[in-house]
């Protein structure tokens, strides 16, 4: 009867006990981003779009003028979402869709997984787990850009300082070595990416360089991909994500500026270049593109070209010329013979005849 009493006595202590070790489990098995996505307020920072929101452990630091998408400890992950969906291809499933992008960002040399700029279909928020590589869920339809800080042989990484293109998984199906641009990604300095993707050549271009350096001409990597065939006419979602997902990982990884623009290509252009000139976006803003460098060897043919012109010219003219002046020309005899007068004089003849009619 005592134990009795004593049972009914801790009965309720043992289910509350029971009900927050329950409920501790269901906190932590759920989605980072199951607080929903925070709007991020640009209206202090205009080099962030209007449609982008905070989930997981982003947040906005330095007094609103960039965002961190990780804190310094493990298993931190976050994700900056642009909130408004595009289709590759419109309501006709005619004409495809282009996109380009530029991002300031840095991240410092801790370890962790680095940063990826991501594309799938439906709710992107819900594939941020905290887990996995760069805090995304990956599947089959997704396509991401990595900056990877981490060399991953499972994954067949060049080294820990690439840029990767991945589709469907995180091995890379095409890189580009970040250490031959003479650039660190976790070096802690800001650094500047341009992402384009034109759906009349299927063609997608990566470009790395110095936050404050213009927009380079040649991309550090570029892959042949059919967005269009991929994903048709579903609701397509971007967004940046990083996380620390090793035991060791403290990284910060930090974005100070994200734009995204959208350009229909009608279906008379064939091939033109990604991000060609003259286009308008949605919102009727016309593309910053920077002017491509000056190569010394376009200048160099280009002067030979000209030289050989005007030489090839001035022979034609002097050729021209010596004919013209020869035909034109009288030559002076050496020698010149003197006239001859002639004077003609009337000769008297008398004839005297004899008596025969004989001289």
């Amino acid at each position: 009867m005592a134990n009795f009493t004593i049972s009914r006595c801790n009965f309720p202590f043992i289910f509350l006990l029971s009900s927050f070790y329950f409920l501790t489990l269901t906190l932590i098995a759920e989605p980072i981003s199951s607080s929903g996505p925070k709007p991020l307020n640009n209206s202090s920072n205009p080099n962030f779009d209007s449609e982008i929101a905070l989930l997981g452990d982003a947040a906005l630091a330095g007094g609103g003028s960039y965002v961190n998408l990780t804190r310094p400890s493990v298993s931190s992950s976050g994700l900056l979402l642009r909130r408004k969906p595009f289709k590759f291809l419109d309501g006709n499933l005619s004409n495809p869709t282009s996109f380009s992008t530029e991002f300031a960002f840095s991240m410092t040399p801790d370890g962790g997984d680095g940063l990826l700029l991501v594309f799938a279909p439906g709710d992107l928020g819900s594939r941020l787990s905290g887990k996995g590589p760069f805090g995304i869920k990956g599947d089959d339809r997704f396509l991401g850009i990595e900056f990877d800080t981490e060399m991953n042989g499972d994954m067949n990484d060049l080294n820990a300082n690439h840029i990767g293109v991945d589709v469907g998984s995180f091995v890379s199906l095409a890189v580009g070595n970040v250490s031959e641009l003479n650039l660190v990604l976790n070096s802690g300095e800001k650094l500047k990416c341009w992402i384009d993707y034109d759906a009349s050549s299927k063609r997608l271009e990566i470009r790395l360089g110095k936050m404050d350096d213009s927009r380079p001409y040649t991309p550090i990597t570029a892959y042949g991909i059919d967005m269009s065939g991929m994903w048709r006419g579903e609701d397509v979602y971007v967004g940046i994500s990083s996380s620390n997902s090793n035991g060791n990982s403290s990284q910060i990884s930090s974005v100070y500026s994200w734009n995204f623009r959208l350009r229909n290509v009608p279906k008379s252009m064939h091939s033109l270049p990604v991000n060609p000139r003259g286009y308008v976006d949605g919102h009727g803003e016309s593309l910053s593109v920077q002017k491509r460098g000056i190569c010394p060897l376009t200048v160099l043919a280009g002067m030979i070209f000209v030289t050989g012109c005007g030489a090839l010219v001035a022979f034609v003219m002097l050729f021209l010329w010596a004919i013209i002046i020869s035909r034109h020309t009288e030559f002076p005899a050496e020698f010149s013979p003197k006239p001859v007068e002639f004077r003609y004089e009337k000769i008297d003849v008398v004839v005297e005849k004899d008596a025969h009619g004989i001289k």
